[in-house]
């Protein structure tokens, strides 16, 4: 496995391998990596030959008093793992590289509606910052696939739209969240969780878990269900954030017709936001 840290020698080893006939995955990361970002790596490496993961902080994406100086950077221990995974070459550049005449001066990609409401509208910016960085890396690399966590569901959504409306030849992949064993998705940002606070996280899920049996059950109040699941998550300690069932394909709030249906939580605990989903076909 081989790290690069420029565009100029990533667009020469990728040359070699589209020259060689190879097909070419793609797994954006931020570093940190955990098992749920390994198993992007390993998705990838199925359905592709060579496999490229990016490390990046990207600056974009974070807003006002987030933890963008404090999130982990822990290059070596994430190549250790990727190399472990079969993963090809690491793309770890600078902030330099992706933005050299900085933030301020950098076009910007905007995708509308999906990146509207739920994350979107608490933390105003962050879509557009993921947007930018994605379809960069997309056109660095020109990948044949792409991998996605669907733990980040919404994200997933604006990707998948601004490959489509852009015309973006790559295929975009979205895999299952991987979870502890409590439920708790892994997340980097489960390492800012302290003890006490660990041992509450898994009502994030169990609160996801208990209103899609509701749903199965035939329910269709979606907003009492909704405020009974924001309630269960401040009497487990949580501050919601948001909690909404909405249309799996849409993200627009949910109605009867609906079939595929999505649930999408946030919610702080202690200092960390904890972000999940579950989906349903009713």
């Amino acid at each position: 496995m081989r790290t690069v840290h420029s565009l100029k020698e990533l667009r020469t080893i990728l040359r070699g391998y589209r020259q060689q006939g190879k097909t070419i995955g793609l797994v954006p990361t931020m570093g940190n990596l955990h098992e749920g970002h390994i198993s992007l790596v390993r998705k990838a490496a199925e359905a592709s030959d060579i496999v490229v993961t990016s490390i990046f902080v990207n600056p974009m994406q974070f807003g006002a008093n987030e933890d963008l100086d404090t999130y982990p950077r822990t290059l070596a221990e994430d190549q250790e793992k990727l190399a472990a995974a079969g993963n090809t070459l690491v793309f770890a550049p600078g902030v330099e590289e992706i933005y050299p005449e900085g933030l301020a001066n950098q076009t910007k990609v905007v995708v509308p509606e999906v990146s509207e409401g739920h994350c979107g509208a608490s933390r105003p910016g962050h879509f557009e910052g993921v947007a930018t960085v994605v379809t960069m890396l997309f056109n660095m690399v020109q990948p044949d696939i792409a991998v996605f966590g669907e733990k980040d569901f919404q994200q997933l959504a604006v990707i998948r739209k601004l490959a489509r409306d852009l015309m973006i030849p790559v295929e975009v992949i979205g895999s299952p969240t991987v979870r502890e064993d409590d439920g708790l998705a892994k997340s980097s940002r489960n390492g800012y969780l302290s003890e006490q606070e660990r041992a509450i996280a898994s009502v994030v899920f169990r609160t996801l878990s208990h209103t899609a049996d509701q749903l199965a059950q035939g329910r269709t109040d979606y907003s009492n269900l909704e405020q009974e699941a924001r309630e269960a998550l401040s009497e487990a300690g949580l501050r919601p954030d948001y909690f909404n069932i909405v249309n799996s394909l849409t993200l627009k709030p949910a109605n009867e017709a609906d079939r595929e249906l999505t649930l999408l939580v946030a919610a702080f605990l202690g200092t960390t936001r904890l972000i999940d989903n579950l989906s349903i076909t009713r």
